[in-house]
């Protein structure tokens, strides 16, 4: 008879296991209790805007079934849950009148949470800007928005410190500056100019900045603050020091206008100089607000570029991806599990950060019930066994990964491209709002359990 074999834990115990969602992918409840609308419901309700013109509207349905979703994350074993605060449902405007419902649905959430044993982690912009902030000052194109964003952030720590501990300021930079203004793809679907586009981008890092210095000065209890970015991650084609040097190099230069800028309080000559003439304008004193000390840098990854060394400058170059280089289930998810070993290492080399997260992590796949009523998502497994491996490594080698954060626990609302992708290990019924825990959710929870990967 067969016996189960041990697996000795890598992850050490303090390590936190947790999953991701975002306010408006997940919560639905877009009229109820005050909510004021957000670009993503203007940009969703546009025509041709959202796959198949789906809306966040009802969503998961989060904002009434939220004790059932901790359920779910009791079950599975994390320690924490990463969630985002909808700025519209708190400050219906984006500034002035606060709605009491509003806070209280985030108290009840984060009460919930705490009874379970699970931590709240709550993101301050997922990117569904307050609609009247765009109406009035044209959003993330003014200083004004970045100025509203500090004084949004003293009211979420003076409402929800005294239960919150853990903060993210803002949730990827790119996706909603130049997604939604440059390339105008997410909300709110606009096409600016170079210059503008650059002058966004510094309003959004120095949003980020007031807000650190927001939370810190008004939380009742002192918070950890960090953000959520979604690094461009170079990863060596070959582990050599040449290829890795250069790697380096381009990961800092990649990431000049967000990361390197947020790390290093200061934007790289290289990027000004390439920007030219449509560099960002900063005021005085911009910078330092922007470079305000983190308690820790969380990484979204899911992918990343493979750099080689060439032997001209600027010393590296991107190696496109083949042609037949594997997929997940949708067209810029590159399998590459080697990008969280890489992400981790070279932003630790890089800024020598006090602690790091994998603030998301998964992939999409063609999910289907059976005849039984399972997911039995075997792709998502091997992408996350793979994945994991190389969080591991990271840790064995001694950087500061202090945790993991898988996304999503739920399929959700997939932005532009509505409900047409699934990124979640538990497979939600939209016309039901059924909960069925996949797969992979059966394995993420047998990781947590063994502190290994399986």
């Amino acid at each position: 008879m067969s016996q189960r074999r041990a697996v000795k834990s890598v992850f050490p115990k303090s390590f936190t296991w947790g999953c991701a969602t975002a306010s408006y992918q997940v919560e639905g409840a877009a009229r109820t209790d005050g909510r004021g609308p957000s670009i993503w419901d203007t940009f969703s309700h546009r025509p041709g805007c959202v796959d198949m013109d789906h809306t966040g509207d009802v969503a998961d349905d989060q904002y009434h079934r939220f004790r059932e979703d901790v359920r779910l994350m009791k079950d599975l074993g994390i320690s924490a849950y990463r969630f985002s605060i909808s700025w519209s449902r708190v400050m219906p405007r984006g500034r002035g009148r606060s709605n009491p419902k509003g806070w209280d649905y985030y108290r009840r959430l984060a009460d919930e949470l705490l009874s379970q044993g699970i931590q709240p982690w709550a993101t301050l912009f997922h990117w569904d800007l307050p609609q009247a902030l765009e109406t009035d000052f044209g959003g993330w194109a003014s200083r004004s928005t970045a100025e509203a964003f500090g004084d949004y952030a003293a009211e979420v720590a003076r409402h929800l410190s005294d239960r919150i501990r853990h903060f993210f300021t803002i949730n990827e930079f790119s996706c909603f500056t130049d997604m939604g203004y440059f390339q105008g793809i997410f909300a709110p679907g606009r096409r600016v100019s170079l210059q503008e586009r650059n002058q966004i981008r510094h309003h959004a890092v120095l949003a980020h900045g007031l807000a650190v210095q927001a939370l810190r000065a008004q939380a009742k209890v002192k918070p950890t603050v960090g953000l959520a970015e979604n690094l461009n991650v170079c990863v060596p084609a070959i582990e050599t020091p040449e290829h890795i040097g250069a790697a380096r190099k381009a990961m800092r230069l990649f990431n000049a206008p967000f990361l390197t800028a947020v790390m290093e309080g200061a934007y790289l000559e290289d990027y000004l100089k390439a920007e030219g003439g449509n560099a960002p304008v900063c005021a005085e004193g911009d910078l330092k607000i922007i470079g305000s000390a983190l308690d820790f840098v969380g990484l979204n990854i899911y992918t990343a570029n493979n750099v080689q060394a060439i032997d001209r400058e600027p010393g590296f170059e991107l190696i496109p991806h083949p042609e037949s280089f594997p997929k997940m289930d949708t067209h810029w998810l590159f399998f590459c599990p080697q990008s969280l070993y890489w992400g981790v290492r070279m932003v630790s080399d890089l800024w020598k950060p006090r602690a790091l997260y994998i603030t998301e992590n998964g992939c999409a796949s063609k999910d289907k019930l059976t005849a039984t009523g399972e997911v039995l998502d075997t792709d998502r497994v091997m992408y996350l066994r793979n994945y994991l491996t190389s969080a591991q490594r990271a840790v064995l080698d001694g950087y500061p990964l202090k945790g993991y954060f898988l996304w999503s626990l739920l399929d959700n609302f997939e932005w532009a491209s509505g409900y047409t992708k699934r990124f979640g290990i538990t497979y939600v019924n939209y016309s039901t709002l059924a909960r069925t825990p996949k797969l992979s959710y059966a394995y993420y929870r047998e990781v947590i359990r063994s502190g290994a990967v399986l």
